[in-house]
């Protein structure tokens, strides 16, 4: 299992397409929002096969992490956990002050646990309900 940073957005967004489009119902227009070419990438790799994804845009002081998703035969193997350890330290590493993200609800223990809070009311996306949540250091 690694996770590592890469330029590769045809194979995060394929993975994404995955789990957003195929699994969710979450429409590709929605999915590929145009802000790829402005964010950092990271990829999970397992047994040598890629099965996970997140993205991290940048704004100020602040790394958002986004489209976090992990192929549904990956899943319960860590490779979340360490993608965001991954974002994390990645943010922490180039000076920002916090990370936020919108997680989908039934998402928020496992960000709790790496120590995200929520903030602010439940709202939409994609048809998905999420509360923002973040993490300061």
């Amino acid at each position: 299992m690694s996770v590592s940073r890469t330029h590769d957005i045809a194979l995060c967004q394929s993975l994404r397409a995955s789990v957003f489009t195929d699994e969710q119902g979450v429409s590709q227009s929605d999915e590929v929002d145009g802000a790829d070419g402005d964010a950092v990438h990271f990829l999970a790799d397992l047994d040598g096969k890629p099965v996970g994804t997140a993205r991290i845009l940048l704004k100020g002081d602040t790394a958002k992490i986004g489209r976090v998703c992990v192929l549904k035969d990956a899943r319960g193997t860590h490779q979340g956990h360490a993608l965001m350890i991954a974002c994390i330290e990645w943010a922490r590493a180039n000076d920002f002050k916090r990370c936020v993200l919108g997680a989908q609800l039934d998402a928020l223990g496992f960000y709790e646990k790496l120590g995200f809070v929520a903030f602010g009311d439940v709202f939409d996306d994609a048809g998905i309900d999420h509360r923002n949540m973040e993490m300061i250091w």
